[in-house]
């Protein structure tokens, strides 16, 4: 039992760590996209990769829902950073609820 508790909260701390990398990604494609809006380079081409799909159906949702129409920033990505930031704060309570 103990082992397994252990278990959890490697996986917990993994999944935090990873989390972070991917909202530094985030906020290193916000600052790209200021200074090279056509997502051009290798650096733009990693980060789109790493970052799109975790973006495209927050974007195919809001769509749906018709929501931010005509606004000049792209709310799908602020929605993806403000669930991504949840779901790190709420993974380690988790870890100490699950036993």
């Amino acid at each position: 039992m103990a082992s397994l508790l252990v278990l959890v909260r490697i996986l917990c701390v993994a999944m935090q760590l990873l989390l972070g990398f991917f909202e530094l990604a985030m906020l290193l494609r916000c600052i790209l996209s200021l200074f090279n809006p056509e997502e051009e380079g290798v650096l733009a081409a990693i980060l789109f990769t790493v970052t799109e799909p975790a973006i495209m159906p927050v974007r195919a949702l809001l769509e749906k829902l018709r929501i931010g129409e005509g606004l000049p920033i792209d709310i799908s990505f602020l929605v993806t950073v403000v669930l991504i930031s949840l779901f790190s704060m709420l993974l380690p309570s988790f870890s100490l609820s699950v036993f």
